[in-house]
Order: C-alpha cells, then sequence, then structure tokens
C-alpha cells in the first residue's frame, strides 16, 4: 500500500450555532493544547506540521455534538423505546432484502471468519440501515472537538483522532472531506479509526479496504470484528428467561461482564434451560412497557457489546438478527 505524505486540504462550510463560536472564538489551530498535539504528532508519525496547521485550522468546534454524546440514548431511553427505534419492519425488510442481494458474500464471510450473516446484518441495519445513513458530520470537526473540549473523554477521542490522521493517510484520503457519526464513526459498519485500522479487510481482494463506500468490505470486516472479538460460531447468543422480580433481583448485572455461571443460577432454581453449567452468563431486567423483561446474556452476547458498550445495543443486534434469519428463512422456502 502506498503511503501518502501529503494532505490534499478541502474547505468544508458548516453552520455553527452562535453560542457556540461565542464560547471557543479561538481557532484550533491557534489553541497551545492543538500546537503541542500537532508537534508531537510530526515528531512521533512523520506528518508535516505545516499541512496539519492548514488542517486544523478549517476544524470547527461543534457544540451540537458534545450536547448528543452527553446524552446518548443507550443511558437515557428505556428498553422499550430502544427497541421499538432498532428492530422495526423497515430494517428488517431491508436486511432480507440486503441478504438476499448479497448472498454469496454473507456466507463466505461466515466460512471465513465463522460469524452467521444474521449478526452482520442486524450490525449493518442498526448502524446505517444498510449503508442508507452513513453520518453527515465531518469527521475532522468530530474528532477535534470531543478530544479537546470534552473533558470525559479527551484522552480517548484525541488518541482516536491520530488514528484518524494516520488512516487518511494511508488509505489515500483527504481527511477535511470525510464525513461519518457525531463520534466520528465511518461507513456501512460505523467503525471508528482504530476500528478501522485494525479490523477492516479488503473483501473483494481489489486492492483497497473501502468499507465506506463498499458493502462487500463492509461485510468482510464486521464479521471479522466478531472473530478478533472471540465469536464463537453457532453458540446461543442471549435467552428470555421467566422470572418473578424477586427470583431475579439477586442476579441483576449492571456491567457487560459476565459474573455468573449457569451451574451457580440453576443451583438457586433459575429455570435457564439446557446451557453447560460452565457457561459464563450475566442476567439483565430490560424495561418493557407491559412489564420486566430477563434476559440471560452469554458469550456471544459479550462480544456484540465489543462493538457498542450498551447491554441494549446488544440486544436490539440479537433481536434484529433473528426477526431477519426468520424472513429470509421464509423467503427461502417459497
Amino acid at each position: 500500500m502506498v503511503i501518502r505524505k501529503i494532505f490534499f486540504i478541502c474547505f468544508i462550510t458548516l453552520s455553527l450555532p452562535i453560542f457556540a463560536q461565542e464560547s471557543f472564538p479561538q481557532p484550533y489551530a491557534e489553541r497551545a493544547d492543538v500546537i503541542a498535539y500537532i508537534a508531537e504528532l510530526t515528531e512521533q508519525h512523520g506528518f508535516s506540521e505545516q499541512e496539519l496547521m492548514l488542517l486544523f485550522a478549517r476544524a470547527h468546534h461543534r457544540q451540537d455534538i458534545i450536547d448528543r454524546i452527553s446524552r446518548p440514548a443507550e443511558k437515557t431511553w428505556t428498553w422499550a423505546r430502544y427497541r421499538k427505534l432498532l428492530v422495526d419492519e423497515a430494517r428488517i425488510d431491508k436486511g432480507v432484502a440486503f441478504w438476499a442481494d448479497h448472498a454469496e458474500t454473507l456466507a463466505r464471510a461466515q466460512q471465513v471468519f465463522g460469524v452467521e450473516p444474521e449478526y452482520v446484518l442486524a450490525i449493518l441495519g442498526i448502524e446505517t440501515r444498510y449503508g442508507e445513513v452513513k453520518g453527515s458530520f465531518a469527521v475532522l470537526d468530530a474528532l477535534a472537538t470531543l478530544g479537546f473540549d470534552y473533558p470525559p473523554r479527551a484522552a480517548f477521542f484525541r488518541s482516536e483522532l491520530t488514528q484518524f490522521l494516520l488512516l487518511a493517510r494511508e488509505e489515500g484520503k483527504d481527511p477535511g472531506q470525510l464525513l461519518g457519526s457525531y463520534a466520528g464513526a465511518m461507513g456501512y459498519g460505523q467503525f471508528i479509526s482504530s476500528s478501522y485500522r485494525h479490523y477492516a479487510v479488503d473483501f473483494d481482494d481489489d486492492g483497497v479496504r473501502d468499507i465506506w463506500a463498499n458493502p462487500v468490505d463492509a461485510i468482510g470486516s464486521i464479521a471479522n470484528y466478531f472473530a478478533e472479538h472471540n465469536w464463537r460460531e453457532g453458540q446461543p447468543v442471549a435467552r428470555e428467561l421467566n422470572l418473578s422480580a424477586a427470583q431475579a433481583q439477586p442476579w441483576l448485572t449492571t456491567g457487560l461482564k459476565l459474573p455468573h455461571t449457569v451451574a451457580q443460577l440453576a443451583a438457586a432454581d433459575l429455570a435457564v434451560g439446557d446451557l453447560p453449567a460452565e457457561a459464563k452468563v450475566a442476567l439483565y431486567r430490560m424495561d418493557a412497557q407491559e412489564q420486566d423483561e430477563y434476559w440471560l446474556a452469554l458469550h456471544n452476547f459479550y462480544v456484540i457489546t465489543r462493538y457498542n458498550r450498551s447491554h441494549m445495543y446488544a440486544l436490539a443486534v440479537h433481536q434484529l438478527s433473528q426477526e431477519i434469519k426468520r424472513r429470509y428463512n421464509l423467503l427461502e422456502m417459497q
């Protein structure tokens, strides 16, 4: 792969709220912390200081990004509302159609990486509606805003900004033109820059890892991401348990780790079904509309949370995948 050392800088025009400009009147390229960061990039990664100064002169602080990341749906919505948005008829129907259009690629991804097609499709459906909605934020603006003006996670996003600039250089892209989500995720599967560099694959062997516009590379890259996080093909992901609140309460999980074993729950007379006694699990209460639901999460559920660190996200992926699979199988039988 040929490494480009020259960025082709373009102007990105964005409409900024007046209050955002008043709060941050100093351009990024004139700020001491950004200048120090540019010097670090120049020394450690061989970037041109002048080109980076020009690039950051065109980066904009976005207060709307700060507002969005401060109230993510996974932390403010109920499960009922979250599921209604993500496991919907349109995503299911489009997932079935996408499967039909890319059946050979999905089958090959399962053969190579051991990841079932329905889970790749569920990720594509939830993240971008199968490539229809990939994000309209300038990734440079998003990562600069979060890396320099969002203290709770500034270190992480500044690291992603470095990864983004390295990625743009490696892939021959103009970093001033790339668009994505408000958190800087890009392409069909909404990979952050570090994930793109580590897990994206050239699945159609055309010499380019393109998950921005190539669905074949996107399918292979998502499957590779799951495989690299130790997805276990054919193993269960989650199952709903018929429990009372009193039965469930001592075993409920709040984090993402799998703190219990099937044997422990079975010893407490919880009906967990035919699962290996040594399997590690977590138990989640989901606030559904009518009554609470209790879901047992297994290893592959945890793998899904490596994509988005939310148990609601992982359960939405699982449920969407099962609906897509069910309807696709019905279509195949016709």
